[in-house]
């Protein structure tokens, strides 16, 4: 990959207000957000398009995002993407169940947009 080539990016998260928030942080930073609402969609949606990083919300329509974390880590091809959950489930219980499903990281709501541009530069190992 040159360095002209846009990072992808695959947000997912039910709440509207959060993928545009997403989206125009991460767009500015020069990142390609393409964004899924619920459990299945961003299954099929990283199948397709193999993005280099997942922002994933815990609470999804169809497929809860632990699950979801889960089925990603048991495909060979997305071993070695970065997945951050970003939600507002953050209790301790919360946490280990997500570290258990295979996410790299645990970002909780409400969210520093220049932190979790700086997280996201640390995972997919990008020069700040």
């Amino acid at each position: 990959m040159n360095s002209s080539e846009k990072k992808k990016i695959l947000v997912v998260d039910d709440e509207h207000l959060t993928t545009e928030l997403a989206k125009v942080i991460l767009e500015k930073h020069n990142f390609s957000v393409i964004i899924a609402e619920d459990g299945e969609t961003a299954l099929s949606l990283a199948q397709r398009e193999n993005p280099d990083l997942i922002l994933l919300d815990a609470v999804l329509p169809t497929m809860d995002g632990f699950t979801v974390c889960k089925k990603l880590r048991e495909n060979k091809g997305f071993k070695n993407v970065p997945i951050l959950m970003l939600t507002a489930k953050g209790s301790s219980n919360d946490i280990e169940k997500g570290r258990a499903a295979g996410a790299d990281e645990y970002i909780i709501k409400p969210f520093s947009g220049k932190a979790l541009v700086a997280t996201i530069r640390r995972h997919l190992g990008m020069d700040e």
